[in-house]
C-alpha cells in the first residue's frame, strides 16, 4: 500500500452521486483537501432517482442544509411510504410506511398482539395502528418539532444535483468540464495517478471517486474490481422513464404498481409527476414496455420515453487501490424501495469515517468493502422478498419470481416469520423490523402462531390495548393539514 498523504480528491462524474460526494466532502473535511469534480456536459446522467427514504434527512442535517430551501430548489414533496399495488396479487394492495406500528413489549413485537386480535376478530388492518400509514392514506402531512412523523422526499434528481453543485462550489470544489478519455496508473502499484480529458489535460490526484455510472470507467474498466451478478434473484434489467403533467394534488407516498413483467412507479413532485416502468426484457420488449407505460400514465406526457438498461448486482470491491466506486458504478439493486441515494450516502459517510489522510492502507479498504457488502446484501434480500413472496401466478415473470430459489439469508427470515412471527433486525441493517413485517404480511405471509406472552392479556384487555392505539393514531392524523396545503405554506417552489 502507498503511504502518500491524501491531499487531492478527484471525483470522476457528476449527477446525483458525484455532487452528493463533492458537497459532503467539501462541507465536512474540505479545508484539508483539494477537491476537483470532472464531468462532461456531453454525457447525460440517468437522473430518475426521484424518491428517497428517511435516512437522507441525516445527511442533510450533517451538511446543515435548510429543509425549506432544499425543497423549493428541487420542487420537492413529502413521502411517508410506498403503496404496493397488485404485488401480493392482482387487486390486492398495501402500504409499506415509515415509522413504527403499535407498541411492542419487552418480549414480543406488536405484530404478536395484532395476530391474537386478528384471530379473535379484534384487530383492524395492521397499518391503522401507524401514524405514517394513516397519514399517507388520508393525504395529510406536517413537519413537526418533535418528529412524530418519519418521512422522506420526492424530488427532481437533476435539480438536486444542481442544488448540491451550487453548495459544493461555494465550499471550494472545482468543477472541471471535460470527457475522460484515458486513465493513467502507476506502473508498479497500479494506483490511479490521473485522468486525461479529451482536451489533453491531465487531472492528477491522490484518491479517486468513480461516479461514472454503469460503465465504471475507473473501478472496472481500469482496475477490474469485478461484479457480482444478481440477475437470477432480481430479473428486471430495463426501465423506461417519462415525465407527465400533474392532474391532481401530490399524494405523500410513492406508488409502485405491479405489472405482468415488472412494475410501474409514480412519483408526484410539485411541478410534475415522475413515471417509469422497471421490467425484464426476457418477458417484454422495449416497445411493449413503452406502450404499457404510456397506456398507464395520467396527464400530458412532457418528455420522450427513455429506455435504460442495467444489470442488478454489486461491485465485488467497492474500494480498490486508490479508487472508491459510488452510485451506479458501485452496482445497482433496482429502485423498488428507493435505496440508491441511501447507498451513495452510506458510501460517503463510510469513506469519511475511514478517510486515508496519511495514506491508503489495506485494513481500511478491507473493512470498507466488508461493511458495504454486508449492508448491500441485506438491502438485496429485502428487495427480493417483494418478488418472491407473492400469490401472483398470472404471467411467466411472476411464476419465475414466486418459485425461484432465494438467498439462504432471506429464506431464513421468511421461515422464521412464517413459523413464529419473529423478526430480528441485523445490526447496521437499513430496514427495521417494522419494514420487514409490513412487507411480509402485505405480500400475504401471515405467521402461524404468536408469542405466548400475549395470552397474559384477556380479550377485553387486548381490545382496550388495540383500540387505544388506534384512537391515538386517528386523533394525531386528524390534526394534520392536507399534504398540498402544508407544501404551499412550508416550501412552495417558485412557478
Amino acid at each position: 500500500m502507498e503511504r502518500r498523504k491524501v491531499n487531492k480528491l478527484i471525483i470522476a462524474g457528476g449527477g446525483t452521486a458525484g455532487w452528493m460526494a463533492a458537497a459532503s466532502f467539501a462541507r465536512t473535511i474540505g479545508k484539508t483537501l483539494d477537491i476537483v469534480l470532472v464531468e462532461s456536459d456531453v454525457i447525460g446522467t440517468v437522473g430518475v432517482g426521484e424518491a428517497t427514504i428517511p435516512t437522507l434527512l441525516t445527511l442533510h442535517d450533517i451538511l446543515k442544509i435548510k429543509e425549506q430551501d432544499f425543497l423549493k430548489a428541487v420542487q420537492g414533496t413529502f413521502k411517508l411510504g410506498i403503496s404496493f399495488e397488485g404485488w401480493r396479487d392482482v387487486g390486492k394492495d398495501y402500504i409499506h410506511s415509515f415509522g413504527w406500528t403499535g407498541k411492542d413489549s419487552w418480549a414480543a413485537g406488536f405484530q404478536h398482539f395484532w395476530l391474537k386480535g386478528l384471530k379473535s376478530g379484534l384487530s383492524r388492518e395492521f397499518g391503522e395502528y401507524c401514524n405514517e400509514w394513516l397519514a399517507a392514506k388520508a393525504g395529510r402531512f406536517a413537519v413537526l418539532p418533535n418528529q412524530n412523523l418519519n418521512y422522506a422526499y420526492h424530488f427532481d434528481a437533476s435539480l438536486y444535483a444542481r442544488f448540491l453543485r451550487t453548495m459544493a462550489e461555494a465550499d471550494g470544489v472545482i468543477r472541471q468540464e471535460g470527457k475522460i478519455v484515458d486513465v493513467e496508473q502507476d506502473a508498479e502499484s497500479g494506483f490511479i495517478t490521473g485522468i486525461r480529458l479529451d482536451s489533453g489535460q491531465l487531472i492528477e490526484g491522490d484518491l479517486f471517486i468513480d461516479c461514472t455510472g454503469f460503465r465504471g470507467l475507473l473501478i472496472e474498466e481500469t482496475l477490474q474490481a469485478g461484479y457480482e451478478d444478481w440477475t437470477h434473484w432480481l430479473p428486471c434489467n430495463s426501465a423506461v422513464a417519462v415525465q407527465t403533467a400533474s392532474v391532481a394534488p401530490p399524494v405523500p407516498y410513492t406508488r409502485s404498481i405491479a405489472r405482468e413483467a415488472g412494475w410501474q412507479w409514480r412519483i408526484p413532485l410539485q411541478h410534475r409527476v415522475g413515471n417509469g416502468v422497471v421490467f425484464s426484457d426476457q418477458h417484454w420488449s422495449d416497445d411493449e414496455a413503452v406502450g404499457k407505460l404510456l397506456d398507464n400514465v395520467q396527464g400530458e406526457v412532457l418528455t420522450e420515453p427513455r429506455v435504460l438498461k442495467f444489470k442488478t448486482g454489486t461491485r465485488k470491491r467497492h474500494w480498490h487501490k486508490n479508487c472508491v466506486a459510488m452510485g451506479l458504478s458501485s452496482g445497482f439493486i433496482e429502485p423498488l424501495e428507493s435505496t440508491s441515494i441511501h447507498l451513495i450516502q452510506r458510501s460517503i459517510i463510510r469513506l469519511m469515517q475511514m478517510f486515508p489522510y496519511d495514506g491508503i492502507r489495506q485494513p481500511d479498504i478491507d473493512e470498507f468493502n466488508s461493511q458495504m457488502s454486508f449492508e448491500i446484501e441485506n438491502v438485496r434480500d429485502f428487495i427480493v422478498l417483494h418478488y418472491h413472496v407473492t400469490e401472483r401466478g398470472d404471467s411467466d415473470f411472476w411464476n419465475q419470481c414466486r418459485t425461484m430459489r432465494v438467498p439462504d439469508s432471506l429464506q431464513h427470515r421468511i421461515e422464521l416469520f412464517k413459523q413464529s412471527g419473529r423478526v430480528f433486525k441485523v445490526p447496521t441493517e437499513l430496514f427495521g423490523e417494522n419494514s420487514w413485517i409490513q412487507v411480509m404480511m402485505g405480500q400475504g405471509l401471515i405467521p402461524e402462531q404468536y408469542h405466548p406472552i400475549v395470552n397474559m392479556m384477556t380479550d377485553e384487555e387486548l381490545e382496550r390495548f388495540l383500540t387505544g392505539i388506534h384512537q391515538s393514531v386517528r386523533k394525531f392524523v386528524g390534526q394534520l393539514p392536507e399534504h398540498q396545503k402544508f407544501i404551499d405554506h412550508y416550501c412552495r417552489a417558485p412557478a
